[in-house]
Parts: C-alpha cells; sequence; structure tokens
C-alpha cells in the first residue's frame, strides 16, 4: 500500500474555510463522511480530539497530521486540506498550520497502512515538496506529487565510511505519525551532518528496524525521542539523550549534537533510566508523570468509547420500545436487550481504571 491508495482525490479541500482548530477539524471530518470514508461524525471527531489531548499533532513548519484508529472509519484515508490563511492550531512551533493530513483508520486495520504513513514523512521532508503541495492547482495534481510505492532516498551514500555512528529510538503514545517524522528528521539531519544513524521506531505495527547488540555496541551515542516507555536496559553504559518525540522532528541537529559530545550523560540501567546532565532537557517529574499516565490513557480509551457507545444504545433502545410511566427510573434496563447493553457498557467502564493503572505501571 502506498500513499495514493490511501489519499483520496475526493475528500481533497483545497481552499479551507475554518479558521480554528476545532472548526478545521469538523470540516475535514466532514468531506471524510460526504464521501463515505466514515460512517459517524461525532464519533470520529471524540476520537481526534481525544488524541489532540496527549499532544497536539501540529508537527510544526505549516503541517498537522490530525488521526485516529476509530470504529467510525470505513475505509483507511489520508485527507489532505490546505488553508490559504492558515489555521492557529497550537503547533509545536507555535505557527499557523496551512497543510492538514487527516489519517482516518479502522480499529480493525492490519498494519499495511503504516508503511504508508512512514512514507508519507519521506516526501514532507524533500526539499520543496511542501511548496509543491501548496501551489498545486487541482486536488488530482496533490494526488499525482505522490507517485510511487516509496520515496527515493540516498540518505547515507554521501557519509563517509569512518563517520561517526548513532543509533536513535523513535515513539510516540499512538505510534503513527510522531514517530515516523521524528525518524525521518533524524536521518535527513544525520544526512547533512555526515553522521550514521540507525534509527528504531516503536510503532502502532511493533517495533521495526530493531536496533541489534553490534548496533548499539559500534554507536558513540544513543538518541531516545519518545512520549511512551522503550527498552532501555539494552542502552546500559552508553552516551544517551533522552528526549521527547517532539524534538526528534523540531530539533534534530541538537539531539545529534549532544549525542556526539564527549560530555553527553551515560545511562546507567541498573539507576535512573534518565540520564542527566547540564546540556541534556532530562524529564521533570511532571513531564515523566504525563508520559506515563498518557501510555494508561491511551490503552484505556477503547473502553470508554466501547463502554459509553454500549450505554448509549441501551438507552436508545429503551427509548425507541418505550417505557413505563411509572418505571421511567429503569430507563436503560426496562427491556432485556436494553439491559444487556447496559451490563456490557457497565463491564467496560470497569475495565477502565485497572487498565489505565496496568499500563501507567507498564
Amino acid at each position: 500500500m502506498n500513499i495514493q491508495d490511501l489519499l483520496a482525490p475526493e475528500v481533497m479541500i483545497l481552499d479551507l474555510q475554518a479558521t480554528t482548530k476545532r472548526a478545521a477539524l469538523k470540516e475535514i471530518i466532514a468531506s471524510l463522511y460526504n464521501a463515505g470514508k466514515i460512517r459517524d461524525e461525532q464519533e470520529f471527531l471524540e476520537g481526534i480530539l481525544a488524541r489532540e489531548a496527549q499532544t497536539t499533532t501540529g508537527l510544526g513548519e505549516g503541517i498537522a497530521m490530525p488521526h485516529s484508529k476509530n470504529a467510525a472509519v470505513i475505509t483507511p484515508t489520508i485527507a489532505f486540506a490546505r488553508s490559504g490563511k492558515g489555521v492557529d492550531y497550537d503547533s509545536l512551533d507555535g505557527q499557523p498550520v496551512e497543510l492538514f493530513f487527516m489519517i482516518a483508520v479502522p480499529t480493525d486495520a492490519n498494519d499495511t497502512h503504516l508503511q504508508a504513513l512512514a512514507n508519507l514523512s519521506r516526501y514532507l521532508l524533500q526539499d520543496g515538496f511542501m511548496a509543491k503541495l501548496k501551489t498545486a492547482p487541482t486536488s488530482e495534481a496533490v494526488w499525482d506529487l505522490f507517485a510511487g510505492d516509496e520515496v527515493p532516498t540516498t540518505l547515507g551514500s554521501h557519509v563517509a565510511a569512518d563517520a561517526p555512528y548513532l543509533v536513535a529510538v523513535t515513539a510516540c503514545t499512538t505510534g503513527i505519525a510522531h514517530t515516523y517524522m521524528a525518524e525521518e528528521a533524524l536521518k535527513k539531519e544525520a544526512e547533512k551532518l555526515g553522521v550514521h544513524i540507525k534509527v528504531e521506531t516503536n510503532g502502532a505495527s511493533g517495533v521495526g528496524n530493531r536496533l541489534t547488540p553490534e548496533d548499539i555496541a559500534n554507536a558513540q551515542g544513543v538518541i531516545v525521542a519518545a512520549d511512551k516507555k522503550v527498552e532501555m536496559q539494552r542502552f546500559d553504559g552508553k552516551r544517551l539523550i533522552k528526549r521527547p518525540v517532539a524534538d526528534g522532528i523540531r530539533k534534530p541537529d541538537e539531539l545529534i549534537d549532544l549525542a556526539l559530545q564527549d560530555g553527553a550523560p551515560v545511562f546507567h540501567a541498573a539507576g535512573d533510566e534518565t540520564p542527566s546532565d547540564n546540556h541534556a532537557q532530562d524529564l521533570s517529574i511532571g513531564k515523566a508523570f504525563y508520559q506515563h499516565l498518557m501510555s494508561g490513557v491511551s490503552s484505556m480509551l477503547p473502553f470508554v468509547f466501547g463502554g459509553g457507545i454500549a450505554i448509549a444504545l441501551a438507552f436508545l433502545i429503551d427509548q425507541s420500545l418505550g417505557v413505563a410511566h411509572d418505571q421511567l427510573a429503569s430507563l436503560g434496563t426496562y427491556h432485556a436487550i436494553a439491559a444487556l447493553f447496559k451490563q456490557i457498557g457497565g463491564a467496560a467502564f470497569g475495565f477502565m481504571l485497572p487498565v489505565l493503572a496496568g499500563y501507567i505501571a507498564y
């Protein structure tokens, strides 16, 4: 599956009218709904907003990638939208967003779309590619820009054989957009700086391009750009820089420079897993708490959505079939089928706290 398999010209918006973040999201979602790509606008919007609550998908440089793996999605789709005025989106760099790529994925989808999303990151990081997107006259012209199964790349071809070698790990809470954007940003910057780098992605499909013990042993330093827990013990004794995944996207040059410095902090697995020195932006107690909390919340959300939908169906069934006036207090459990949905919803809600606690602990 390549980008063109997901990028649908019929849902593209080349002149987005919205001027606020929420309005922009709703306008793009309406386009998906009108094209038959999703079955419920409100359900999908709630999924998008839940992802935004974790951390903004405004990646900077005028790009936003709102995304959700959601039961309302019928067909995996990337909806492209372009704003001439820019939208205040709470982006990582504080700048307005001009180019939107809304990623809609069904909850039962396989992982073939993830490689396409990784390729999308490679396209967007190509010099001059965003300018082409901003000036493409038609939806078909935008679609044509993403020709081919994979972006041609020469990364590493101009780096000397004896150049410094680094390894890196990228990961975000959902493992879709930020993970692969950070991977490509680090690769591109390493090429520019004359440094060899191997990047492991902890994405929604699992671990990609896994670092081997030999890779780690040969590396002069390690970069971990992640918003969730990754396997850290293997880096014991290595110089290591640990930052949020957003820094992997926006500050790859800084991370590479810090990882190569002789004074870079050395990671010790037996102690605190976060290295510290005067140069690195270590995770504060608040940021560490946020990171662990988001790992739990992202795993808990399916139970929240599923339980809420089941309980809503219970009330809908009783309202449709009718409830005796003196039994209104039993609304949602009056009929047997409604009571069953109410019980299922209650059970799902009952899993919320155990799942939240378990994944925070993980």
